[in-house]
């Protein structure tokens, strides 16, 4: 029987890291703050890694690779980027070591580097002193590079997916020609994100700038977009950065114009990562299990065959086996376009039928599909969707030949269903808040996203983050034109920005 699983109204953090490691998603490494990722986690990395890369390409992006070691002098090129990143660095100062006996394997002293190399903790450096030999003129623009990687930021407090000293990526970096065009880029690459998040990962996000004390090292501004966890924090999903001509100027990369005057390229740098299953864990997942959207589950459907003597357990097997043959056949055009269908049997006849359901259901399969000798006589099954548990998601009585299309269907309804109760649980956990007082009293109990007015400056962002640990997650492109004064200093506000405790 599989361990029971931590309420979430009793301990949400460790219902988190119970639901992780049950359904066989990742676990800690023996290198502190890292992790493993187990195949099942895996999986769906590698199928957000494949719709995000056929969005990129679609519109008009390639992937290279870079080097994960950058000269520690590249990062110090940039002066927001050093400062920024530093505390978070892993240096590299030695390049050998060697057997000393009765020490073992010591750092050999030799060895010692000339310059410090620093493990990437993002690669904007490293690819604009590799772009300063790419772009000469206005015909080498503009250059739309994506990069999937690992990179390592030092974290003390570490929580597997949302917080990892290592983690995987992607990361885009584009050169143009003009402000605007890069302006559009950072635009056009935060739609993605946002179409990524809510017609993939079901899950709802606001999209907008970050102010200017949660925007990028290294950036003019940075777009974000941002969703609603079932403890009511707020989980950044996805930035996308417009980065001016920071770091082309830091870096000497100019092109000749049309005009024939050299001049400074303009840049964008854009990502989201493995941060993105940790998201999709608490926005959809309950006390029993994960649950996980159709569109990113690695298996859609499993089939249970049931039955106790030798022949019923063989009949049961071979229908079972005959009805995955029927429902892989599926034109992925009917399922949704891009992934085909996945499914499995369980041919585990010696647990128990609950110990199977259960062990499926904290996977988080969207359909199971029980079959026993009673069903078979009768040329039905049982269909149990994932995203109502127990009794209320059973469907008994399903004629076998009708589930190609009622799969289909309820896999597709599984998705929409995923994606507007996650939306509307954050639209209720949303509130408009008009004094600082009230504020305080909010951002605690009930929690969630608090709409109000603040005055723009710094100073205050940085008063209410230290007073309340809230902070301004960001300033939706959604939000109502309506001026109003700051709740803690009365001064004049253009609009209602987005405060929440986050991750």
């Amino acid at each position: 029987m599989a361990e029971a699983i931590t309420p979430r109204a009793k301990d949400y953090s460790q219902w988190y890291l119970d639901i992780v490691k049950h359904a066989g998603m990742a676990e800690n490494s023996d290198v502190r703050g890292c992790m493993v990722i187990k195949p099942h986690g895996y999986a769906i990395w590698e199928r957000m890694q494949r719709a995000l890369d056929r969005m990129f390409k679609d519109t008009g992006h390639v992937n290279a690779y870079f080097p994960l070691f950058i000269p520690k002098s590249f990062l110090a090129k940039e002066e927001q980027m050093a400062e920024g990143f530093a505390k978070e660095c892993a240096v590299v100062t030695h390049h050998r070591l060697k057997a000393v006996p009765g020490e073992g394997l010591i750092v050999d002293p030799d060895s010692k580097l000339e310059e410090p190399l620093i493990i990437r903790p993002t690669s904007e450096t490293i690819i604009w002193n590799t772009y300063k030999n790419w772009i000469q003129s206005y015909r080498d623009l503009p250059l739309l590079i994506n990069q999937w990687a690992n990179v390592v930021r030092w974290e003390m407090r570490t929580r597997l997916f949302l917080r990892t000293a290592e983690f995987l990526w992607q990361e885009g970096h584009t050169a143009h020609a003009t402000k605007q065009e890069a302006e559009d880029e950072a635009h056009k690459i935060l739609e993605v994100y946002r179409s990524f998040a809510e017609d993939w990962m079901a899950m709802p996000v606001l999209t907008g700038p970050k102010t200017d004390g949660q925007k990028f090292p290294g950036a003019d501004y940075t777009l974000c977009i941002e969703a609603m966890m079932q403890d009511r924090k707020a989980l950044q999903a996805g930035t996308s950065h417009f980065l001016g001509q920071n770091f082309a100027k830091a870096f000497d990369v100019k092109f000749q114009s049309q005009a024939g005057q050299l001049e400074y390229a303009w840049a964008t740098s854009w990502g989201v990562s493995t941060r993105l299953i940790g998201g999709l864990i608490m926005t959809h997942s309950d006390d029993g299990g994960l649950v996980c959207p159709p569109r990113l589950a690695p298996i859609h459907v499993v089939i249970v065959p049931l039955g106790k003597s030798d022949d019923e357990k063989a009949n049961s097997f071979k229908a079972a086996e005959q009805l995955r043959e029927t429902l892989v056949r599926i034109p992925r055009e009917e399922f949704f376009g891009y992934e085909p269908l996945v499914v499995e049997i369980d041919k585990r006849f010696g647990q128990s039928p609950g110990a199977r359901f259960i062990d499926w259901e904290i996977k988080g399969v969207p359909i199971r599909i029980e079959m026993g000798p009673r069903d078979l006589a009768q040329q039905t099954c049982v269909l149990a969707r994932r995203d109502f548990p127990g009794k209320e998601g059973k469907t008994v009585g399903v004629p076998l030949g009708e589930l190609p299309t009622k799969v289909v269907a309820l896999l597709k309804e599984i998705q929409k269903n995923l994606f507007e109760r996650a939306k509307k649980y954050r639209d209720a956990n949303s509130f408009e808040v008009n004094s600082y007082d009230e504020f305080k009293k909010k951002i605690d109990e009930p929690g969630g996203f608090l709409w109000a007015h603040w005055d723009g400056t710094r100073a205050t962002e940085d008063r209410i983050s230290n007073e309340t640990k809230a902070t301004i997650r960001c300033i939706p492109f959604q939000r109502a034109k309506e001026a109003g004064k700051c709740m803690v200093t009365g001064a004049p506000s253009e609009g209602r920005v987005v405060f929440a405790k986050a991750y």
